[in-house]
C-alpha cells in the first residue's frame, strides 16, 4: 500500500491529474490490493481479479480499472520496484463505444439563464457554467484558474491542462460581461473561491452545475464535462474543423476527439429524416 500512495502522489504532482481522477485511480488500486492481500501478484493472480470484475461491473468500469492497474505498474516498473509487469501482456476488454450527452441550443440558454446575478453567489455560478459552455474547460482546470491568468483585452485565459501542458482558452463577450461585474469585489489570486477564501474544488463546482441543471429541467444528468462535450459539439455544429476543436480542448491526441464527429453525423442525419420528403417516406 505504501507505493500507492507514492505512486498517487506523482499523478498529483508530476502529472497534474485532478483530484477526481486521483480518488478513481485510488479506490480502483485499493480495492486490488484488497483483493490480493499477500499474495504474490503475477499474471494468474491478474486473470482471477479480472475474472471476478468481469462478474460484477460493466466492461466500461473494467476498462479503466484495468488502465489504472497498468499506469500503477508501470510506476513499480520504472521505479525498479518490481521485475516484471503482470500487466504487459494483459489487454483492456473492449467497451462498446456511447456517444457522449450533450445539450441542445435551448437548453444551454435555460441552465444559463437559472442563476440570479444579481446575487453574489448567482454570478459565481453564471460565470462558472458560462465558462464550462463558452470555453470547454475541465473542471479541475476551471477551479486552477488564477487572476493572472486572463488576458482580458484578448479575451483568453492560459490554462494548465493534462501533464502541465499550457495552453489558451477564449471566452466570448457574455461571459466577458458576467467575468467583468464579478471582478469588481474580487480581490483573491483564485478566480473561485469559497467563503473561507480558498480556492474551490471538483466537487463543489459538479455540485453547482447538478442544482442550477435541476432548476433548469434538463432531461438529462448535466455535469460539467457535459458542458464541455456540449462545448465541442457545438463548435462542429457551426462548421470548426476537428483540429482547432482538438486543440481548444486540450487533447493530445485527434482521434479523442473525433467521438463528436459521429456527434455531427447523426444530427445530420437526424436533419435529413426529418427535413427532406422522400426521407419521411417508408421504405425510403
Amino acid at each position: 500500500m505504501k507505493y500507492v500512495y507514492d505512486f498517487l502522489d506523482t499523478l498529483k504532482s508530476q502529472k497534474g491529474f485532478s483530484s477526481h481522477t486521483i480518488k478513481n485511480y485510488k479506490n480502483d488500486l485499493i480495492s486490488f490490493c484488497e483483493f490480493a492481500k499477500d499474495r504474490n501478484v503475477d499474471v494468474k493472480l491478474i486473470r482471477e481479479y479480472l475474472k471476478k470484475l468481469d462478474e460484477n461491473y460493466k466492461s466500461s468500469s473494467i476498462s479503466r480499472k484495468v488502465s489504472s492497474l497498468k499506469s500503477y505498474f508501470k510506476y513499480l516498473e520504472s521505479e525498479n520496484i518490481i521485475d516484471e509487469n503482470p500487466l504487459s501482456i494483459i489487454g483492456n476488454p473492449k467497451i462498446e463505444k456511447t456517444l457522449p450527452k450533450y445539450l441542445n441550443y435551448e437548453d444551454v440558454e435555460k441552465i444559463l439563464n437559472v442563476p440570479d446575478i444579481n446575487k453574489k453567489d448567482g454570478l459565481r455560478d453564471a460565470l462558472i457554467i458560462e465558462l464550462l459552455y463558452s470555453s470547454g474547460l475541465r473542471v479541475s482546470e476551471l477551479v486552477n484558474i488564477k487572476i493572472k491568468d486572463i488576458n482580458f483585452k484578448e479575451r483568453k485565459i492560459l490554462i494548465l491542462g493534462k501533464g502541465n501542458k499550457e495552453r489558451y482558452a477564449y471566452y466570448g463577450t457574455r461571459c466577458e460581461r458576467l467575468l467583468n461585474n464579478y471582478l469588481k469585489k474580487h480581490k483573491e489570486e483564485y478566480l473561485f473561491i469559497n467563503k473561507h477564501g480558498n480556492k474551490l474544488n471538483d466537487r463543489t463546482v459538479r455540485k453547482i452545475v447538478d442544482e442550477v441543471s435541476k432548476k433548469a429541467d434538463i432531461n438529462i444528468h448535466v455535469t460539467p464535462h457535459t458542458l464541455r462535450h456540449t462545448y465541442a459539439t457545438h463548435l462542429l455544429n457551426d462548421g470548426a474543423d476537428l483540429k482547432s476543436v482538438s486543440d481548444l480542448l486540450g487533447h493530445e491526441n485527434l482521434s479523442t476527439t473525433q467521438i463528436y464527429t459521429h456527434i455531427s453525423n447523426e444530427r445530420l442525419r437526424e436533419v435529413y429524416l426529418k427535413a427532406h420528403p422522400r426521407a419521411r417516406k417508408k421504405g425510403l
